[in-house]
């Protein structure tokens, strides 16, 4: 095995679990806030806390990553998930629980970051669909993994948190005996132009646009979706079984998705996909508690739009230039922030004010709504991307 595929293959390995992280934390504590009856606003108010943090993490990552490195970045942000989850458990308190929040979200963001920049940074144009897509779906392996920990509750109120503990402390080991330690090259560093960020965003700003979809949805549904759950009359078993399948639907169609993109173009992909995925979400309160018929729903609208994340990096990296692609990742990494904060607050205000199942209307218009605004990309696409 090359060097290269050893380092790509344990970048994989770290984004797994960084998946697994928010695919458990989230929908665990929105359980155990749930029950202590905390309303679903202030359920989601605290959610937002580990995005609060990924937020403040993005504006200094790229800094941090050309001081740090990629490995030490990547070690520093494990041990930062990795404390919290000794504590959760024991200091039930909003306010300690919001505090842990924020670290494990400064955590994730640099994994996050150093990871998907490696990634692109080093995968040439003509393998980047396919790097991008399993990378995505690693990230979507986690993600469906995380939620099964709700049925560790069985065992008792730690056990999820020391059995992930477990996992992450086993990959900070492989990452600390494996990863080289390396930095970004000065060189490319040099050729990023004054103003890269507004610049990548009004060059790319749909292909960016994915980015807080998918940030919402994924926090929104992680912390919401238990709360509707237990609203509409299911019990805690019967969520940690459906809402895994969000992220199953992604692993299924994520690499498809992405070769249809060669084909037919990333824009064309992502508006389809977007039509199709708000559709099967706004669909999903008029099953009401029908098992089956809510699984098919969510597996389908989490196929759709689960690769919305990697695949708007993909379009991003084909209109832009190479030297804004760090710039551009910095800012759907601000896009995927602003959109996991308002997820959960947003969906629970709606369920508190609205009904249940509004926070399934609300996504399923944004991303009509994103679908939609594709055409008008489209006929501004006409300035040529030149440097000065």
């Amino acid at each position: 095995m090359s060097t290269s595929t050893l380092n790509y293959l344990i970048l994989i390995t770290v984004i797994v679990v960084a998946g697994i992280s928010q695919g458990l934390l989230l929908p665990v504590l929105s359980i155990f806030l749930e029950r202590q009856g905390v309303s679903p606003g202030v359920n989601g108010l605290n959610a937002a806390a580990l995005y609060v943090g990924s937020f403040a993490m993005t504006l200094v990552a790229e800094r941090l990553l050309g001081a740090l490195g990629f490995k030490k970045l990547i070690v520093g942000g494990l041990m930062l998930v990795m404390l919290p989850l000794l504590l959760f458990p024991y200091f039930a308190e909003l306010k300690i629980w919001f505090v842990l929040r924020l670290i494990v979200g400064i955590g994730d963001s640099a994994l996050h970051y150093a990871a998907q920049l490696w990634v692109l940074l080093v995968t040439a144009p003509e393998k980047r669909g396919r790097y991008i897509s399993l990378y995505g779906m690693s990230y979507g392996l986690g993600f469906s993994i995380g939620p099964l920990g709700i049925k560790l509750l069985a065992f008792g109120d730690a056990v999820p948190f020391l059995v992930l503990f477990a996992a992450m402390a086993a990959v900070l080991i492989l990452v600390m005996m494996k990863l080289p330690d390396t930095k970004p090259e000065k060189a490319e560093q040099g050729q990023l132009p004054e103003r890269r960020f507004r610049r990548s965003f009004t060059w790319a700003w749909y292909a960016l646009l994915p980015a807080l979809l998918y940030g919402y949805m994924e926090a929104g549904m992680n912390s919401n979706f238990p709360v509707y759950g237990l609203r509409i009359g299911y019990d805690a078993n019967e969520i940690a079984s459906l809402l895994p399948f969000i992220g199953i639907g992604g692993l299924f169609l994520q690499l498809p998705l992405g070769m249809l993109s060669d084909r037919y173009g990333r824009k064309n992909v992502l508006m389809t996909a977007g039509l199709g995925g708000g559709l099967a979400f706004m669909l999903v309160p008029l099953t009401g508690t029908h098992f089956w018929l809510t699984l098919i729903l969510l597996l389908l609208a989490g196929g759709l739009v689960g690769s919305f994340f990697s695949l708007g990096l993909a379009y991003a990296a084909d209109i832009l230039p190479k030297s804004l692609l760090p710039a551009a990742n910095v800012v759907a990494s601000f896009q995927f922030t602003i959109g996991s904060i308002l997820g959960p607050n947003l969906g629970g205000q709606l369920i508190n004010w609205v009904s249940p199942g509004s926070m399934f209307i609300m996504l399923g218009c944004m991303y009509f709504i994103f679908a939609i605004t594709g055409v008008l990309f489209r006929r501004k696409r006409e300035a040529e991307f030149v440097l000065k």
